[in-house]
């Protein structure tokens, strides 16, 4: 019998005793992997979630500057304005820097926009007065005329005569004359404010245009000099949709006067050129100017001509005013800000609802300078991210 020497045995391996990972396999010592945390819902549901997040402190954000606005009202309007009349006059300052020192370059563009809006102001009101008798004359030709119209429509023949609605209009004046007078001094102590608000408008104007280059400077000074590329263009940007808008406007009310002068001269209504000044004054304030433009025609209408030419204004100046909303305003201002015309509808009557007449105003300024900000950080973002990943 041949004896075969027994084979080596091998205990095999169980899979609990291989090693799972080729890193445990190097390191036998190694601690185990933490266990991934356990996260809540849908994925969908985690993202809505922080979104709503974000929507809510957005919103907290907003309701705090317009509480810290509501605060120091008087030196927001003032520095609004302020910069209103920088963007509007620098191109005539630097025009100006050209023949004399800046800072009299600066100074004499300020000079010159008192004297242009001072002169527009006195050339209407002085046509007016030259013209007061008459035009006061006519006028109560032309409401007598309206009355016996008005007294023809059976509807208000039964309300009673024009006479009597006088009385009784007289009448309540005098029974509500107290409120009135409460009313004026309000008015008083509201137009006080904005005349402090213009001065200091004026005089905030004055340093932007002489010394804007090194109050900015002193501005980046405060910030990491990381931080600057990234500040000039973000407010290189939030000034460019700035003065866009301002520009636009400017020739947004330019076109009005022009366009409400030569239907008022058409159409025979006295005074038409100081009427188209109004028109252009009263096209810088949203909602109120344009309606205070067609009331001031209309009157002038109807005491020059009577109640049938004042008719016709009125549908004239309604229909100027609808180019201007729908037409002159997308194409002119909205290109300049960047924003679609329904957005701006949709800013305005947010800011005159949050806001009243203030929030009208500098609604689609202020979203359009946020937005343009917004837009160059998130493209300054996007164009170092690569960078830093490959870092």
């Amino acid at each position: 019998m041949v004896m075969t020497a027994d084979a080596p045995t091998v205990a095999p391996t169980t899979a609990a005793e291989s090693p799972t990972t080729p890193q445990q396999a190097a390191e036998p010592n190694a601690a185990p992997a933490a266990p991934v945390p356990a996260t809540f819902g849908a994925p969908w549901l985690r993202s809505t979630g922080d979104l709503a997040w974000k929507l809510v402190g957005i919103v907290v954000a907003v309701a705090l500057v317009f509480y810290v606005v509501s605060l120091v009202q008087l030196v927001f309007v003032a520095l609004f304005l302020a910069l209103v009349f920088t963007t509007v006059l620098l191109p005539l300052g630097d025009l100006y820097d050209r023949v004399m020192p800046r800072g009299l370059a600066m100074t004499a563009s300020l000079l010159t926009a008192v004297l242009a809006v001072g002169g527009l102001v006195t050339y209407v009101v002085s046509s007016v007065v030259s013209r007061w008798e008459e035009l006061a004359t006519e006028f109560g030709t032309g409401l007598t005329d309206l009355a016996v119209l008005v007294t023809d429509i059976p509807i208000l023949a039964g309300l009673g005569t024009p006479r009597k609605w006088l009385e009784d209009g007289g009448a309540w004046l005098q029974a509500n004359a107290g409120d009135y007078a409460a009313t004026a001094a309000a008015s008083a102590g509201s137009i006080a404010e904005g005349v402090t608000a213009v001065v200091l408008a004026v005089f905030c104007t004055v340093f932007f245009l002489t010394q804007g280059g090194r109050m900015w400077r002193w501005v980046l000074s405060l910030v990491p000099a990381d931080r600057h590329e990234r500040w000039e263009a973000a407010a290189g940007a939030g000034w460019t949709a700035f003065s866009g808008f301002t520009r636009g406007m400017f020739f947004v009310a330019l076109s009005d006067g022009v366009i409400a002068g030569v239907f008022l001269t058409v159409v025979g209504v006295p005074l038409a050129l100081p009427l188209s000044v109004v028109v252009f004054l009263g096209a810088f304030v949203p909602m109120i100017g344009p309606v205070a433009a067609i009331v001031v025609s209309v009157l002038v209408a109807l005491a020059a001509k009577g109640p049938v030419l004042a008719l016709v204004v009125l549908i004239g100046m309604v229909v100027v005013a609808q180019i201007d909303a729908n037409v002159l305003q997308p194409l002119i201002t909205g290109k300049q800000v960047s924003l679609h015309p329904v957005v701006m509808a949709l800013v305005v009557a947010a800011g005159s609802v949050l806001g009243g007449l203030l929030g009208a105003v500098v609604a689609v300024p202020l979203t359009a300078v946020t937005w343009a900000v917004f837009s160059t950080l998130r493209r300054k973002t996007q164009g170092t991210a690569p960078a830093h990943e490959a870092d």
